[in-house]
């Protein structure tokens, strides 16, 4: 009988160890919580969860704004979860009628597709870029926006149309906050 004793004892050890990685693993792949707004105040909280993955500590480096003047030239927005970056949103502000070119993308990934915002737009699988002139009530200035992040949680096939989304959302709000057509 000791026999089995030990080996109901061990089938239950094993049990429970397997129960408990099991809980490890659903705490560690708990969604972090953003914060309500992020990003110069332009996205919500489910506007980025689908680039957050799995974390605990959200952290996020970031002015206020995307409100741009001769002397602040850009602004950038970082999230971060548990240390590795998830999200990068910029603003550069550049003087009127300055050429704007992109550097290439991953030769080893699909070409990236037009976005029709502002004058000039691209979307690809990690992200976006817009270029748009904006006309302000003293001055008038190119302005290029982009927004990047990590897609490898992501179902396949979905990441162009979130960033397309979120740069929609993104082109509003920059040019709300930088008075473009005012």
């Amino acid at each position: 009988m000791s026999g089995s004793r030990t080996a109901l004892a061990g089938a239950v050890t094993l049990v429970l160890a397997v129960a408990l990685s099991g809980c490890a693993e659903e705490k560690k792949a708990a969604t972090p919580q953003l914060p309500e707004r992020t990003c110069f105040g332009v996205f919500t909280r489910s506007d980025l969860e689908p680039l957050m993955g799995s974390g605990e500590e959200v952290k996020e480096d970031a002015p206020v704004d995307a409100r741009l003047t001769a002397e602040r030239r850009g602004a950038t927005c970082n999230v971060y979860v548990d240390g590795k970056g998830r999200v990068l949103v910029t603003a550069e502000r550049r003087p009127l009628g300055q050429s704007i070119t992109w550097p290439p993308t991953d030769p080893n990934q699909p070409a990236p597709d037009p976005l029709p915002l502002g004058d000039k737009g691209i979307v690809w699988n990690t992200g976006a870029r817009v270029a748009l002139t904006c006309k302000g009530s003293t001055d008038s200035f190119e302005l290029e926006l982009g927004i990047s992040g990590s897609v490898e949680h992501m179902k396949p096939g979905t990441s162009r149309a979130l960033f397309t989304t979120l740069m929609t959302k993104y082109v509003d709000a920059a040019k709300q906050q930088n008075q473009c057509g005012a």
